[in-house]
């Protein structure tokens, strides 16, 4: 159980490592009586569990949902949980979030929430200096590299590198088996399948896959030659080109995201008109054959206690 913020930090490495998405969330303010403190941190991940502690059992929940939608537009944001007049401003548009918690205990609660969004994550192919290049200014700008020999895509394909939607393969080849690599980058979800090659090598590749076999459809998906047209440059340039390229795609929305943020289904606590996350919600109670979801234990009682005035 992850309890400390080392803890957390450590986490959250670990998930930039491995690809997953995640929200940071930090306490940066409260007002007693609450049973976090500023600096108190916990990862909320993408289906809505908190690593870490950033409050009790009112505050849990609101955290949880609010950096489920914080994933799925990618913008960070402000949470304030508590009573709407502990707080200076409600101003939303400016990236602050106000939700009332009826926590019974008062108190209120600032906390920062970063999303951590799938890095874009690149394969690069082949022994040329090119490979190291690419790879190195690609992590400069905090993409998730692979670099992959000729031999070890000859023997293992791309499976081992994970590829899905949105990633990207760069064929650098050289001559040796280009062929076989573009095939195995084909055979992947990735959204961009580049050849780094001459024109007149590129037309002699893509024509040979022909040969085999490989339908239009499929190699219209390779550009060949990979990277923004510069001229005659040299192989670091070349690097420019193709991660500009990349970049110039994917903020045209050309470069499907990895990870899909799946919104939970929202009902509203009747007591106190919180937005609670239906499908994980602990606190449920009928009435008339009608579910009602609650934020925690007090709100559920007020209502069973009497239900009418929140029908």
């Amino acid at each position: 159980m992850i309890s400390s913020s080392s803890q957390v930090l450590a986490e959250a490495a670990a998930r930039i490592n491995r690809g997953e998405p995640f929200v940071l969330a930090t306490v940066v303010w409260r007002q007693p009586p609450t049973s976090s403190k500023p600096g108190a941190r916990a990862l909320i991940d993408a289906e809505g569990r908190i690593h870490g502690w950033v409050g009790g059992a009112c505050a849990g929940p609101a955290v949880a949902l609010e950096a489920r939608r914080c994933l799925a537009d990618g913008r960070p944001r402000l949470l304030c949980l508590g009573p709407p007049e502990a707080f200076s401003s409600t101003n939303e548009d400016g990236g602050r979030i106000v939700m009332s918690n009826p926590c019974a205990s008062g108190g209120a609660l600032e906390l920062f929430l970063e999303p951590h969004l799938t890095a874009l994550h690149i394969a690069v192919i082949g022994n040329a200096p090119l490979v190291s290049t690419l790879a190195a200014m690609a992590r400069a700008l905090d993409f998730r590299v692979d670099e992959i020999d000729n031999a070890g895509v000859a023997a293992a394909g791309l499976e081992s590198a994970g590829l899905g939607a949105g990633g990207c393969v760069v064929v650098v080849t050289m001559g040796h088996d280009d062929e076989g690599a573009l095939e195995a980058a084909l055979a992947t979800d990735a959204s961009y399948i580049g050849l780094v090659a001459s024109e007149k090598r590129c037309r002699g590749v893509l024509a040979n896959l022909r040969q085999r076999g490989v339908p239009e459809e499929q190699l219209a998906r390779i550009r060949a030659p990979a990277g923004l047209d510069l001229g005659s440059i040299h192989h670091q340039e070349i690097a420019v080109a193709i991660l500009a390229e990349i970049v110039k795609l994917r903020a045209a929305g050309e470069l499907k995201p990895r990870q899909v943020v799946m919104l939970p289904p929202e009902a509203v606590d009747p007591v106190c008109g919180m937005s609670v996350d239906a499908a994980r919600a602990e606190h449920v109670a009928e009435h008339d054959g009608v579910t009602y979801y609650f934020c925690g234990a007090g709100c559920r009682e007020r209502f069973l206690s009497d239900p009418e005035p929140y029908v």
